[in-house]
């Protein structure tokens, strides 16, 4: 036996080790955790990030959201992306206007790596801004290890799932990261909607930040605009009225 097959042995015997601390169905294994991110889980696990994956949290076109346990016992979530699926016209659309990502690999697994790295710094100036959102833990090749939102039963719910009984002091607070975040973390988050909040102990929290862009962006006040809007249109089912374009040039205008 030469030696390639011996590396070739050890690396598989690594996979199966692996594979072993992922509590998915053998579906979701197959589908989402692909030999190279697989490996770079196996790397999360020997840095002691990561013990193992409990089970899935929420599931997109181009990501899983997985609940996990650090080697210390806390509740982690991981993002995984998948590259068999993601939308790399989408991803470049975001990316080549950030002058953060000024280079584009032509490789599609850079791409989704650049996007992870994007979702990763963005998470961190929310943070920094003391804005509700995960805490970014690590990026890592294709899976984005960060805080975990909700209880020990059930993770945090979507905005869109939820029943608010006080609406408005809600809308404000969104509003206000909305403001915050371009204003003094030079951010938008371009996608904002019910679909992107999560709701927890009365706080709502930004998540899926990947697409967020600077104001350096071509259509940085066009996706200001647009996440203004979609939060307005999505309260008035409250009966909650607003201008959204009114409220967009007074943003603007305190920068």
């Amino acid at each position: 036996m030469d030696i390639d097959e011996d590396i070739l042995r050890e690396i598989e015997k690594e996979i199966q080790e692996i594979k072993s601390r992922i509590g998915v169905d053998r579906k979701t294994l197959n589908e989402v955790f692909d030999r190279p991110t697989l490996l770079a889980f196996g790397k999360l696990i020997s840095d002691r990030l990561i013990d193992y994956v409990d089970f899935p949290i929420s599931t997109g076109k181009e990501a899983n959201v997985f609940r996990a346990v650090s080697p210390r016992g806390k509740i982690i979530a991981v993002k995984v992306y998948r590259v068999a699926t993601s939308n790399f016209r989408r991803m470049i659309y975001y990316i080549e206007g950030d002058p953060r990502f000024s280079t584009i690999e032509k490789s599609k697994r850079e791409i989704v790596h650049q996007w992870v790295r994007k979702e990763y710094k963005n998470l961190e100036i929310l943070n920094n801004l003391k804005i509700p959102a995960p805490e970014p833990i690590r990026a890592w090749k294709n899976i984005l290890v960060m805080s975990y939102i909700g209880d020990e039963i059930s993770p945090a719910p979507l905005l869109k799932s939820v029943r608010l009984k006080n609406p408005k002091p809600v809308y404000d607070e969104i509003m206000g990261y909305i403001k915050k975040m371009y204003v003094e973390g030079d951010l938008i988050h371009s996608d904002l909607s019910e679909y992107n909040i999560l709701y927890f102990e009365d706080t709502p929290y930004l998540i899926d930040l990947a697409q967020g862009v600077i104001s350096e962006h071509p259509m940085a006040m066009e996706f200001l605009r647009r996440d203004i809007r979609n939060i307005v249109n999505y309260f008035r089912k409250y009966g909650i009225e607003s201008d959204a374009e009114k409220i967009f040039n007074e943003i603007i205008k305190t920068k």
